[in-house]
């Protein structure tokens, strides 16, 4: 299989363009391609594939073999792979992924891409929609008890669910103990990617994320939307200009258009390096 490995501000897969790749079983090839010991390293695998809708289509696995819906920093790298590849000659795409079509605009310096800047949709605050169970229509800044301590989040979806939790203090906070129990909290029926948020100044925010499946990730682009979102819903900064949200790997700019209810990121795409590896032992020819 040859693959093409990228990041999106340390947000990193394994891509496969399956315009020329067949690969039969993704959630097996992910687990193995993920593992930093064994396999390539990464935090998943994205197949790009043609699409009747789209330019092109992402799918993309978390590196527990888990299906994922959408992923902010991958489909960057979509985006650049479509166009440094020779898939697109264009730059306004449209990607295909499972939480609808996404359009993107492409920054294209000396004949590659740079950064990207992508029309993520609107965010979903509808409990309900997220999921969240929940008695309220909207999960703002709502208690939630685990193990004895009260937390409290705010939830959203970006076509994948988010509970945003803003601290004094994330530096010294032990995600990996917290993050699961997030994540497997039963008021979360299809699980939770988890932010833990500082807020810097009224533009400016820093979050380490827990993604379900995936644990710990320098990056989450879908989850630094829902963070400024979070922000602006809790008043924590000015809802009229972009957000600056620091994540581990580097910083996102976002802006939720209010009057088209309408979230745009823009930040980098990065590839490190193309190979490849005999997937044959999993019965990938």
């Amino acid at each position: 299989m040859k693959f093409t490995k990228m990041h999106g501000i340390g947000n990193d897969y394994v891509y496969v363009n399956c315009f020329k790749e067949t690969i039969k079983s993704p959630f097996a090839v992910s687990r193995f391609v993920s593992d930093r010991h064994f396999g390539i390293g990464s935090d998943g695998l994205i197949l790009i594939k043609p699409s009747e809708i789209a330019d092109c289509e992402m799918d993309m696995y978390n590196l527990d073999g888990s299906q994922g819906a959408m992923c902010g920093n991958g489909i960057r790298c979509v985006a650049k792979y479509a166009y440094d590849y020779g898939i697109v000659n264009k730059t306004n795409i449209s990607v295909a992924t499972k939480s609808g079509i996404k359009y993107l605009d492409l920054n294209v310096k000396d004949g590659k891409v740079e950064t990207v800047r992508v029309n993520m949709g609107s965010p979903i605050l509808t409990a309900k929609q997220i999921p969240v169970v929940s008695e309220t229509e909207e999960v703002i800044n709502t208690p939630l008890d685990i193990e004895g301590k009260t937390w409290y989040f705010t939830g959203i979806s970006m076509g994948n669910p988010h509970a945003v939790v803003f601290m004094d203090d994330i530096e010294n906070l032990n995600i990996e103990t917290i993050g699961p129990k997030f994540e497997n909290h039963l008021v979360f029926p299809d699980r939770v990617n988890t932010e833990f948020v500082k807020v810097l100044d009224d533009h400016t925010v820093q979050m380490r994320v827990w993604e379900r499946g995936s644990g710990e990730t320098l990056a989450c682009g879908t989850g630094a939307c829902a963070v400024a979102v979070a922000s602006i819903l809790n008043h924590h900064v000015d809802g009229d200009r972009p957000v600056t949200v620091k994540l581990l790997g580097g910083d996102l700019e976002i802006f939720w258009n209010r009057q088209e209810n309408l979230i745009y990121m823009t930040g980098p795409a990065t590839t490190v390096y193309d190979g490849e590896i005999d997937l044959s032992f999993l019965g990938e020819a």
